[in-house]
């Protein structure tokens, strides 16, 4: 059975002042050594209990898998902002944020902290993108993320794994951007846009009002497995050859 606990990390702001950070850490039920771990970087809904199945999921196959709530307890709406602006920058608190939970990470005595991926959704996805590029993790997952514009801003990045709805007209474009990054500076990747599919499709949300506007959206919002399973599968493919098996 996979042991899921919630956690409290403490940071430290540059201004030397304590804060904490509240993330769900799932643990495998068996390890014969240090293990590979991947932090898990939620949508704009925050720390739900769907981004807490995945992390659990990740458990299910060997990984120590931490999904670190970005938001806090401030204003949604304010941190919300704060985080697509810094996400924009690639840099700030966030980012400070991402660095803190992932050392936190990569000392337990159940990782081998030189095998650490990251994987994101949506928002999520654009800072796992980015944190690819800014930090030591050995492999990035991003789906349906922000992607930059110039090659420049994706130098340095490692290995990337992708998926993209082809009928979410809002971030299709921005998966077809990134294959085409990836490949002009040779960074070895595997990005894929599922036609027929939209936004979403790998994340199981509640059903209620928000998810019955994005379901008739331009994003067209709706969880698919047929999708979801080829994305599991191609990326637990590319986290086991970049980091390890688990």
């Amino acid at each position: 059975m996979i042991d899921s606990e919630e956690v409290t990390i403490q940071v430290t702001t540059e201004g030397g002042e304590a804060r904490d950070i509240a993330a769900s850490l799932a643990l495998p039920e068996a390890a014969f050594g240090p293990a590979p771990a991947v932090l898990v970087l939620h949508e704009i809904f925050g720390l739900t209990d769907d981004i807490r199945r995945i992390a659990r999921r990740f458990a299910e196959h060997g990984y120590v898998a931490l999904a670190p709530d970005l938001f806090g307890a401030g204003f949604r709406p304010a941190c919300i902002a704060r985080a697509f602006i810094e996400l924009q920058r690639r840099s700030g608190r966030l980012f400070g944020d991402l660095d803190a939970v992932h050392n936190w990470l990569a000392e337990r005595g159940e990782v081998d902290g030189s095998r650490v991926g990251v994987v994101g959704f949506c928002m999520g996805g654009g800072f796992a993108l980015a944190y690819g590029v800014t930090s030591k993790v050995g492999a990035a997952a991003t789906f349906y993320g922000d992607v930059p514009r110039k090659a420049a801003d994706l130098a340095g990045v490692c290995p990337v794994v992708a998926g993209y709805g082809a009928r979410d007209m809002m971030f299709a474009r921005q998966g077809r951007r990134l294959e085409k990054l990836l490949s002009e500076i040779g960074v070895e990747h595997d990005v894929k846009i599922y036609p027929g599919i939209g936004h979403s499709f790998m994340n199981q949300h509640e059903a209620g009002l928000l998810k019955s506007f994005g379901a008739v959206s331009p994003m067209h919002v709706g969880y698919d497995d047929a999708a979801a399973t080829d994305s599991w599968e191609r990326m637990l493919a590319f986290f086991s050859k970049h980091l390890g098996e688990a």
